[in-house]
Order: structure tokens, then sequence, then C-alpha cells
């Protein structure tokens, strides 16, 4: 199912490619159990994707359910966004186009045709040799899909030549990526669940007081009448005018974003309207909206428009649409597959798509009236990457949530990892240098009175029991978002090339090397476009081993410069900005603000890392509306020719870069030890 026209023009742009199969190499069978795809692998050949898998990178001898829900077990493929879609680096994608619970066995298993057998009579001495999931080498290794309940089934298959070309084809295809709105890319601040309005004015004054970065100000459930389920009704006890919340925080810069989840309370003034088009069965007392009918969307988006979006909210948090934990028997919230709709689907198919379609509901108020958003959600599926929408989650330790952002980048889904507390200082400050580096910035204080860095203790937080190192860690804090802030230029121009080219904005490194052999496995660092390299610490201490691709790389804090093709021992102290950048990059560093608004115009301090740097280009637009689909944008060329020179091209009139300086990264001799 696609949601969005494929992006036609630049589809065609791209040049011709054959299939990467025979003619025969793909069998779909239909049976009665459903559908069985059988598609062939060769030997040497990675395979990537199933969505924003948790606890895997390469997915080799595996078997994968991409199913919908918040807890992985044992790497079965359970993900809060499950895409039935693979991507090689053979340079092709496959999309097994259905909302069936579907099961890929990748190599495991061997028709009782492909196998010849061998006169190696060893003896198996250990549980992993006997039951391990190593294909023998006389087999024919393929891909076997398994659909039950399926009729028939597609199959697209995305060509390259090379991996990026078939990741590009699949994101056009859905329709190119997204380009949220501007302020977007700054940091977002989540209240306390239980907060009021005057707790909300009480936080804004404090980040602007201390100048702490943030653009967007998000409440948690009582802002509501009812929660699980919701009445999407402003709680008056709460949050008594808010017009005048909308209004005070928009002067002092902070966009307003609502939690929600799309299960209707019967106090809801949705309830009655869509009573007839739900599905057979309650969550939390609540309607299940019918999300495959039209009408049903149109009503929830309606009352979303008028209630909220005209009075001034820029953003929604799409909440528990990502199924009970499966993986418990004890954990039965949500509606069970059984659930049937009046549009005709069933509970298993809704539950795949139940993520996707109220993203694009709520997505469609905002474009309606040619405003572009940043939203979040807690489940997403296949060919969403036009939807400027981030996948969240709060449960996960810091390993997955690196991994989980070089998995997002081969599907064309965005996942930003929440900040909360943490067990100590050195992992709160590590979650946030990942989260700086990621597609959206989020800290999320729904059980804290007081921003986590003041007090990792829940109890001492709410009593407003400060750390000794408050004052300290808010300079780390700072300094951390600044960097964040100054990053946006480069970062806005990723995403118009996603939105336009399908390039992802975060990837991991196999993506860019397709034939670097170290590269292939590499699931702790990730690229920010081509020129940036993110090399989180997710364990204990300040050092870590980073793998730099070919060429040469700078240490971003030092300047060192480093040879590419193999490994270094690094060290990165807890303010420090784990990255490494590209040789030949011009880096266009804006110098910080505390938020960002219509009239923001960056100042750019560039950085040209080496001898012979190649030019770059920022895009430029209004960074709020659509119109640069009109054609109102710029294209501004920087480069270097023994001084710093920058050109600007197009039809946008306004102005959001000025060139401040230019500064030459000499070589730094490697630091001693």
């Amino acid at each position: 199912m696609r949601y969005k026209e494929a992006a036609a023009k630049q589809l065609k742009d791209m040049p011709d490619e054959a299939n990467p199969f025979e003619k025969e190499g793909i069998h779909i069978a239909v049976n009665a159990r459903g559908c069985v795809v059988d598609i062939p692998l060769s030997p040497g050949e990675n395979i990537y994707g199933f969505g924003l898998q948790m606890g895997s990178f390469v997915q080799n001898n595996k078997k994968k359910r991409p199913l919908v829900n918040d807890h992985p077990l044992k790497d079965l493929g359970y993900t809060h966004a499950p895409q039935p879609f693979y991507i090689s680096n053979k340079g092709y994608a496959v999309l097994v186009n259905t909302a069936r619970y579907t099961t890929f066995y990748i190599g495991t298993n061997r028709r009782n045709t492909d196998y010849a057998a061998t006169d190696d009579q060893k003896v198996k001495l250990s549980t992993d040799e006997l039951y391990g999931s190593a294909i023998p080498s006389a087999s024919k290794p393929r891909v076997q899909v398994d659909i039950p309940g399926a009729k028939g089934v597609s199959v697209v298959v995305f060509a390259g030549p090379d991996m990026a070309s078939a990741m590009r084809r699949y994101n056009l295809f859905a329709g190119g990526g997204s380009l949220p709105a501007l302020w977007g890319l700054g940091m977002k601040y989540r209240l306390k669940t239980d907060a009021k309005q005057e707790d909300a004015y009480r936080i804004c004054r404090y980040l602007r007081e201390k100048h702490i970065p943030c653009d967007v100000i998000g409440l948690e459930p009582k802002w509501q009448t009812r929660a699980y389920s919701c009445s999407y009704v402003w709680n008056n006890a709460h949050f008594p005018t808010p017009h005048e919340l909308i209004g005070r925080t928009w002067a002092m810069g902070f966009k307003l974003n609502l939690w929600e989840h799309a299960f209707i309370h019967p106090t809801s003034p949705l309830y009655q309207p869509l009573k007839t088009r739900a599905g057979s069965h309650l969550v939390w007392n609540g309607l299940v909206p019918d999300f495959a009918d039209s009408t049903v969307r149109r009503v929830f988006a309606d009352y979303h428009d008028t209630c909220f979006v005209r009075q001034g909210v820029a953003a929604f948090k799409m909440d528990e649409c990502d199924n009970s934990n499966i993986t418990r028997g004890d954990l039965n919230w949500s509606f069970p597959e059984l659930t049937t709709f009046p549009s005709g689907i069933d509970g298993e198919q809704m539950h795949q798509l139940f993520g996707t379609f109220y993203q694009k509901t709520l997505y469609g108020v905002f474009r309606k009236h040619g405003m572009r958003t940043c939203l979040d959600v807690r489940s997403s599926g296949a060919l969403t990457a036009p939807y400027p929408v981030s996948v969240y989650s709060d449960t996960y330790d810091l390993e997955d949530y690196v991994r989980m952002v070089c998995n997002a980048g081969l599907t064309g889904l965005l996942w930003s990892p929440e900040v909360r507390e943490s067990a100590d200082q050195e992992d709160f400050f590590r979650r946030v240098q990942v989260g700086i580096l990621s597609a959206q910035t989020l800290f999320n204080g729904w059980y804290l009175r007081n921003p986590a860095w003041l007090q990792f203790d829940k109890q001492l937080n709410n009593e407003d029991r400060f750390l000794p190192s408050a004052t300290r860690n808010e300079d780390i804090i700072r300094r951390l978002l600044n960097f964040r802030m100054s990053l946006i230029p480069y970062l806005y121009t990723q995403f118009a090339r996603y939105r336009n080219e399908g390039i992802p904005p975060f990837k991991p490194l196999v993506l860019n090397y397709p034939k670097d052999k170290t590269a292939a496995t590499i699931d702790s660092q990730f690229l920010i476009g081509d020129d940036l390299l993110a090399c989180p610490v997710v364990g204990k201490g300040d050092r870590r081993e980073v793998y730099l691709p070919e060429g040469y790389w700078y240490d971003f804090n030092t300047n060192e410069r480093l040879e590419g093709g193999r490994l270094h021992s690094v060290t990165f102290a807890l303010d420090d900005i784990p990255l490494f950048v590209r040789e030949g990059t011009i880096l266009p560093l804006a110098e910080p603000t505390d938020c960002i608004t219509p009239e923001t115009t960056f100042d750019l301090h560039c950085r040209v890392y080496g001898r012979q740097p190649r030019s770059t280009t920022l895009f430029e637009d209004d960074g709020v509306s659509y119109r640069f689909e009109e054609g109102l944008y710029n294209q501004v060329k920087l480069w270097w020719n023994g001084r710093g020179n920058m050109k600007r091209t197009g039809k946008f009139k306004g102005m959001k870069y000025r060139i401040k300086d230019w500064t030459i990264i000499q070589p730094q001799p490697k630091s001693s030890l």
C-alpha cells in the first residue's frame, strides 16, 4: 500500500537499470495457507532492513517477523515500525507489499530439492554446531516469505546498480523523503505528564533565561480532560486559558506539541460521529477509529484542525499505536487481531497499518494549510518516507538506540531516541550526544518536574533538590545543544536532498561504502549526509574503537587528521561532539540561537577541511511552507579557491544564510598517549 504518489520525475531521471533477477528468479505461490514467495540469494550477499529493527543489523540466516510492537523478543523482528522490505549489498531492494503478519526466512531453511548430500560425517560436538543456522555450502540460499491468509501479493523490486540507488528508488517510489519545518530540527522538550499551565511558563522561562536552546514544548496526557482513552478536550483545571498558553509560548519562540492517542473516550466530541465507523473492540473503553475509511480520517482531521491547528498548535505526538506487548501474555490493552472494522480489514491488518494511517491523517491537516510540521509517532510502516514524522520510544538501551538510527536509514524512516532520566551523569550525557546527532533532539520529562540534567533521581527532582553539579551540567547541555543549533543549515540541506532525491539524511556506513567489508557490519556509527560520521560512546568510559572509511577524516573536537580504511582508538569527553568530518568538506556552522523563528538568519562560520575542498550547496527557503514545491527556494553554493566564495541562485527572495568567516582546518599531529 502506498500513501502518496511516487516522485515520478525524480524516478524517471534516474538511469535505467536491469532487473537484478532472472525473469523466473522470483516465484510466488498461492496455497491453502496463503502466499509463499521465493527470492534468490547469492554467495557473499548481506541482507538489511525489515523496518526499525532493534536487536540486529545484518539479517542473514535469521527468521524475521516484522510485526508492530514496542518490545523486541529474541531478535524475531518485532518493532515500532515493521516493514516487509529489505535491501541487499548487491545493489537491489525488495518490497513484499502486504499488511499481513509476514515471516521472512533469510537463507535459514532449505527445500529438499536445494540440498545435495556430502561426505561430511563430522560429529557435532556443540549445540551451536548442531542447532546453528549456517547454510551448507552445497545448498541454494534463498529468502522465503510466508504470508498466511493472503490470497495474492505483489512484489516490487528496486534495482540499483548500487545499494544507495536502490534505497533512493524505494524512497522516491514512496513519494520522496520528508522536509520538516525548519524549527523541527531544534530541541523538543516534553513536560511532566501532570504539568499545569504555570509549569509550562516556568520551564519556558528557565530555558530562555539559561540560554538553553529549545524550539518545541510538548504537553503530555493531562492537558486533556480524559486520557487513556482520549477526549481531545482541554483540561481547564490544568490549562485554564489555552489560547493564552499558545500565544505566550509562541511569543517566547516555542511551538506547542500535544500528546494524544487515537482511542476515543465516550465523552469526546468525536465519539458519536465515529461510533458506527469504529472497530468491534474497545481500547481503554474507547473507540478504535477505522482509519482505513477516508470519512473517518476526514472527521478526525477536521476536529483537530478546528480545535487545535487553527488555534496555533504546531504539532502532535501520536502515542500508543504500536499494539500491546506481544512478548507477554498478561498485557492485552490493545485491540485483538480478531477485531473487525467496517472498511473490511481485520485487526491484524489494522495493527500493521494503524500508525501509518494515523500520521497520514494528522499530517494532512497541516498540509491542507500549506504549513510544514514535525510530528512524533509510536509506530510506522512501509513507504512512509514522505511524512515529517519521527518514530520514538523510551524503553531501549543506548546501543539499541544507535543501531536503530542505522536501520532507520535503510528503511525510509526517521528515528529519534528520547532522552529522559538516566542512571547517572555519564549515561545521561552519552544519550544526549546521540540525541543531538539524530533526526530529532528530544527530551522527555514526563515524570520529572525539572529537566533531568538538574537531578537524575526522580523523587529528588520532583522535590526541587538539585545535584551539586547542576550548574556544570547546564553548561554541558548548553554546549551540546548549541552544537545542534549550529548544525541546522547542514541538516536542513540533507533533508532537502531526502525530499528531492530520496537520499537518507542519516544512514549506516554500508550505504555509502557497500564494498567495504568492515563497514558492512558496523551498526554503532552512522553517517549524517556524506561528510559527517557520528561515533557515539555507548559503553562505560570515554574511549571507543572507531572505524573510518576510505580517505582521511578529522576529529571534530581536536582537528586531528586520521587515515581511513582502518580502526582508531579515540576518546570523547561528556561535553565533546562524537563526530568526524570527511576531508575535503566545507562545513557551514551557524552561530547558535535559542530558537528558530521565521525571521531567523543564520550567521555561518565555514570550516574548510583539507587543502582541496569540494564545493557544497545549502538549501534555502522560508522553512515553514510548501512554496519550495513551486520553485521558491535558493541554492547557496559555497566554495574555496584560496578564499571563500558564496553564490546564491533561485527564486526565493529572502535570505537565511550570511557568511561571517572561513577557517582552514590544518591537519594536527596525532596526539601522544
